[in-house]
């Protein structure tokens, strides 16, 4: 049964004493816009935000950069990679997007924790003023033994617990009052790793297992009742959010013997060649109803670790792929999309590889890093990267560079110095809704450098990816949970 609680969209569900926030590090004249909300504390008794004089008015945007890395996270100013905040934190973090493209969902010690990146936007009729503020990392945390996958999916966000199964769904957009805005709970039948989605129409995709198996996925309504169910998923694992249909949402998920999609209220089952393939971390665009996956066909590599050279281009509208050969071995960390739903993959000979989903044909391949290999642990630093504002922002972690990249015209226009070794990485632009435009440029003391990327962009995971705004979907995001043969995330 799942329990939805009653609640007011704004109102707050815990004491001020639990919700204040605890800022760090220094302020920057440059940022990113957030939720109108941020300046105002709830109603309900949440954490005030931060006073006026705590906050700086900006004229134009700029995407911030959070890096997790061994003892904790870090905020960079991607116009110049100045250090905006530093927050310990004990334990492996890992990164997600909490949906509202202001705060990061912060995963480590047992509990999934809110890390607000100090972007915010109010809106005055027909225009926006924009702010920044310290990063924060604050007390707004559910407790979750082995946190798991976190998706946002239309305006609520999902938070898997693999230890307990317990799933909190969340309205992000109460995260600026001071508010964790928790809309239901409730869990799985039993602890696994596994991966929920809130559906637009109110509903609930989860995978059902244990800690030995997984091979179901089901549709639940409001009152618990299941609605759509395939247990024909073996290992099923991660999620991606395609084009909805007329009829809603469209859901693809990894399994070890071809991907299931989620469309028009039943599931759909992707054929493929041979007995065994895995295709767990897949990335989705809300206006693509192609899905970019890993695809790896070897059920015990010999080392532990396959190394594909091929991605598949799934299509949710009649449940084929196209198997597409990068000629170079990638990890999950690898995968994105770009703002109007470009494939991206980060290949071991250096090259971020821009494709075209519907056909496959390489757009661009951009060197970006040196030559690397997978790291023999999931959680070793190894080049990864994260979409936002029609920018593929690259890490190399060994050479403590990030590189910044137009996705639409394959070019490089600015390179960064890192101060730390990150191992993960999410890219905050302050909305949601790609509802204004952002320039990443401003905050350059000199014209030159500027890239400016347009007008207003499309809305989307978790991934994932609204236009001028690709907060990594939320979808995974989006995979939220991450992927290796050895250790499953």
């Amino acid at each position: 049964m799942r329990t939805i609680i009653a609640k007011p969209r704004l109102a707050a569900l815990l004491g001020a004493s639990l919700l204040a926030l605890s800022a760090c590090g220094g302020a920057s004249d440059g940022g990113t816009g957030a939720s109108d909300r941020g300046a105002q504390a709830s109603d309900g008794g949440g954490a005030e935000a931060a006073p006026s004089s705590d906050r700086t008015e900006v004229g134009a945007l700029s995407p911030r950069i959070v890096l997790a890395h061994d003892g904790g996270v870090t905020t960079i100013d991607s116009t110049d990679g100045a250090t905006l905040g530093t927050s310990e934190i004990e334990g492996y973090v890992r990164l997600n997007p909490a949906g509202d493209g202001r705060h990061v969902a912060v995963s480590a010690s047992d509990a999934i924790t809110m890390y607000d990146t100090g972007l915010l936007a109010q809106g005055h009729g027909d225009h926006f003023h924009y702010y920044v503020q310290e990063p924060a990392l604050t007390d707004l945390s559910v407790n979750a033994p082995h946190p798991g996958h976190v998706v946002p999916h239309g305006d609520r966000t999902a938070l898997f617990s693999d230890g307990t199964g317990a799933i909190t769904i969340i309205d992000p957009t109460t995260l600026a009052d001071g508010d964790l805005g928790v809309l239901e709970e409730t869990a799985t039948d039993d602890p696994h790793h596994g991966v929920a989605v809130p559906l637009e129409d109110g509903g609930l995709l989860t995978t059902q297992g244990t800690e030995e198996s997984r091979s179901t996925v089901q549709v639940l309504d409001a009152d618990g009742k299941v609605t759509a169910e395939t247990t024909d998923c073996p290992g099923v694992h991660g999620e991606a959010s395609a084009q909805p249909t007329e009829s809603g949402d469209v859901i693809s998920l990894g399994c070890e013997n071809g991907s299931v999609i989620y469309r028009d209220g039943a599931f759909h089952k992707v054929e493929i060649e041979g007995d065994f393939q895995r295709s767990g971390n897949q990335k989705g665009h809300e206006d693509s109803p192609i899905v970019l996956a890993d695809l790896k066909v070897e059920a015990e590599p010999e080392d532990g670790i396959e190394r594909p050279t091929e991605i598949a281009l799934i299509d949710t509208r009649d449940e084929t792929q196209q198997v597409v050969d990068l000629g170079s071995p990638y990890w999950f960390r690898s995968l994105d999309r770009g703002p109007d739903g470009e494939a991206l993959v980060l290949t071991y000979d250096g090259e971020l590889n821009i494709l075209d989903p519907e056909t496959g044909e390489m757009l661009h391949e951009v060197p970006v890093t040196g030559e690397w290999t997978e790291p023999d642990q999931w959680q070793q630093a190894a080049p990864m990267m994260a979409v936002a504002d029609g920018t593929a922002f690259v890490v190399d972690p060994q050479a403590k560079k990030l590189t910044m990249v137009d996705v639409a015209s394959g070019e490089i226009y600015r390179e960064l110095d890192l101060p730390v070794v990150p191992h993960e990485i999410q890219v905050t632009t302050g909305t949601a809704s790609g509802e204004y435009e952002i320039t990443p440029g401003a905050g350059d003391s000199e014209g030159g450098d500027a890239h400016d990327h347009g007008g207003e962009g499309d809305d989307h995971e978790d991934h994932d990816h609204e236009g001028h705004d690709h907060e990594g979907t939320a979808d995974e995001a989006s995979d939220a949970g991450g992927d290796h043969e050895g250790h499953d995330h």
